[in-house]
């Protein structure tokens, strides 16, 4: 039968890892544990599920950890896990189901993270797609009867498997943090991170998150090879930075610029703020209004629904 190694990177998460482990550990073949510096009970628990429990020196980078972890594996496939998440005994049995029935070609199953919207800090969706079983070796194959190449998309699984993610505590913090350190660094963001960083502070940030952003997105304006969609994101962040900052001719320059492509809900609420604060109600009701029904959120879906809403009411329409 097929093996799953179960890797898991864990910080000071006593509170929910007995959970997890308890929805996996009699699926799993083995259990990986990399502690990235508990202070707490954590590889004090994880010890009763498994003697592979390794310290690991944190340096600011998941992903080297969580290869770490991978590094130490020897089932067909890896079964990665964050502290706060589990199955529930349905979705445990269709795992257990899965696991006999494997075909050896599958290289990555996707499973549906569902994270109820309140414990949210960044998605605008309760449910996705996540890749969260694959094969730990993987063999390349040659394909095609002429002009014949190597196979190098992964054959994926897309299961109906349903991930529950309950965090205990709101991550945003720990994640403005590590986005701050990366943009100190002067290393350049991904297209993945960038948007994962503007998403985050549209969703989660406080004022003072996005003013510590500032120069990290003033940056991407300056970078040669920006998508125009990083483009614009930076647009949004630096709108909320200048109007927060009061700087009124740099805010409209932002919109204005945003505008010369396709003007974005965000950007539309930013405007509603600005003269909801001024005075201008109805200048501000015209913004709020074409955020709801005439553009599209790009970063936080709010924009285009709840936010205008929520403003319009205050302000006195029906909505």
């Amino acid at each position: 039968m097929t093996t799953f190694s179960l890797c898991m990177i864990v910080k000071d998460e006593e509170e929910v890892l007995s959970r997890c482990l308890n929805s996996l550990c009699d699926i799993m073949d083995e259990i990986i544990i990399v502690d990235t510096g508990s202070t707490d009970r954590t590889k004090e628990i994880a010890k009763k599920y498994t003697d592979k429990v390794f310290d690991y020196k944190w340096c600011n980078d998941f992903a080297d950890a969580r290869n770490f972890a991978a590094s130490k594996a020897v089932g067909d496939y890896i079964y990665t896990a964050d502290a706060d998440e589990y199955l529930d005994n349905e979705n445990k049995e269709k795992l257990r189901q899965l696991k006999k029935i494997m075909l050896p070609e599958i290289e990555i199953v996707q499973m549906i993270y569902h994270t109820p919207a309140e414990l949210s800090t960044v998605y605008n969706f309760e449910e996705e797609y996540r890749p969260k079983l694959y094969k730990r070796l993987r063999a390349f194959t040659w394909i095609d009867q002429i002009h014949e190449t190597l196979r190098i998309d992964p054959v994926v699984y897309d299961s109906d498997i349903i991930v529950e993610h309950r965090p205990l505590t709101n991550h945003a913090t720990r994640d403005f943090k590590a986005f701050e350190r990366i943009a100190a660094d002067g290393k350049r963001f991904s297209k993945k991170l960038h948007h994962m960083y503007a998403m985050e502070l549209f969703r989660s940030g406080e004022d003072k998150d996005f003013l510590k952003a500032e120069r990290l997105f003033k940056r991407t304006l300056e970078e040669d090879g920006r998508s125009i969609d990083e483009v614009k994101e930076a647009f949004c962040v630096l709108a909320r930075c200048y109007r927060l900052k009061g700087d009124a001719v740099a805010f409209m320059e932002c919109a204005l610029k945003d505008a010369a492509t396709t003007l974005c809900a965000e950007i539309c609420c930013e405007l509603g703020v600005y003269y909801e604060s001024i005075g201008n109600v109805s200048e501000a009701v015209m913004w709020y209004q074409n955020g709801l029904t005439e553009t599209e959120s790009i970063l936080d879906i709010r924009s285009s629904g709840e936010i205008p809403k929520l403003a319009l009411r205050r302000l006195g329409m029906d909505v």
